[in-house]
Parts: C-alpha cells; sequence; structure tokens
C-alpha cells in the first residue's frame, strides 16, 4: 500500500464514479469496498468506502454525505504522451461533464482533471522566453490542448 493516497469525498456516488473511472483508466480496478453498518453515520449496508486504482495509483472514495463539494482547487493531472491519449480523456471525462479552458474539465461527478500533453511542461521551459511565451498565449487560447498547435506556436519565426 502506498504511503500517500488521494481521498475523494462524494455525497452518495462514491461505487459510481469508482466504476466510472476504473472503466476510463487501464490498469485499474476496485481493490476493496467497505460498508456502512449498524453504527453509522451512513445507511446500513451502503457502500462507505472503496480503494481502488487507476493506472497503478491507489485512490480512495468514500461517501461522505454532502457537506463537502470538489472545487477546482484540487485536480487529477493526466501526462498525457500523444493527442491520441489526449482526446480519449478529454472526451471520456468530460461526457456528462463541463470542458473547461487550458486542458481543465470537471467530470460528471464534480472532480476537476487536467488533460495536458508532456511536450507542453517541455515547451514552456524552453530557455527562449519568446518560444515559451507564445506557447503560453496560445495555450490559453485552448479547451482541450492540441499538441500539433502548441508545437507550430512553438517553431513559429
Amino acid at each position: 500500500m502506498q504511503k500517500i493516497m488521494p481521498c475523494l469525498w462524494f455525497d452518495n456516488q462514491a461505487e459510481q464514479a469508482v466504476k466510472f473511472y476504473t472503466s476510463v483508466f487501464s490498469d485499474s480496478g476496485i481493490l476493496k469496498t467497505s460498508y456502512y453498518g449498524e453504527a453509522g453515520p451512513g445507511q446500513p449496508d451502503n457502500v462507505m468506502v472503496i480503494t481502488f486504482q487507476l493506472n497503478g495509483q491507489d485512490y480512495l472514495a468514500l461517501n461522505g454525505g454532502p457537506e463537502y463539494k470538489f472545487t477546482p482547487a484540487v485536480s487529477l493531472y493526466i501526462n498525457c504522451d500523444t493527442q491520441a491519449e489526449v482526446d480519449y480523456y478529454w472526451e471520456k471525462l468530460s461526457e456528462g461533464g463541463e470542458k473547461g479552458p487550458c486542458g481543465w474539465l470537471t467530470d460528471k461527478y464534480g472532480v476537476s482533471w487536467q488533460v495536458v500533453p508532456v511536450i507542453l511542461g517541455e515547451l514552456l521551459a524552453d530557455e527562449d522566453p519568446v518560444k515559451a511565451n507564445r506557447v503560453m498565449r496560445v495555450m490559453l487560447q485552448m479547451g482541450k490542448l492540441d499538441i500539433a498547435q502548441l508545437k507550430a506556436a512553438y517553431e513559429q519565426s
């Protein structure tokens, strides 16, 4: 078991969310499910906690009630090697949710995600500030990030 594990607090949709996430990501699955008992605070026999993996990373999903909501202040960041990966995660995770700017989206359960090509970090970290600024300006105009457009901005003369 990994030392630090993100915990996602849901009102009562933890099971549905986990099934959705494990269907989207490879090397994923449900590891353990715990249920509320007579002591509560949830209804007896309802899912309390699910431990699951996405691409080998452990997570915990909790049905904790309506007290807390997700915000974009915390997001899950997906490093994508190809445009096909960007397209896949962008479409799958935004289905029923909300597409945002600069590779951000909110899924149908309220969790924020960043779907980002690895090359973006490389282009933005270039020692030539003119190239990096061109890439930043183009990225700020995008919803789903487009590797070809980012590279074109970088290579512009």
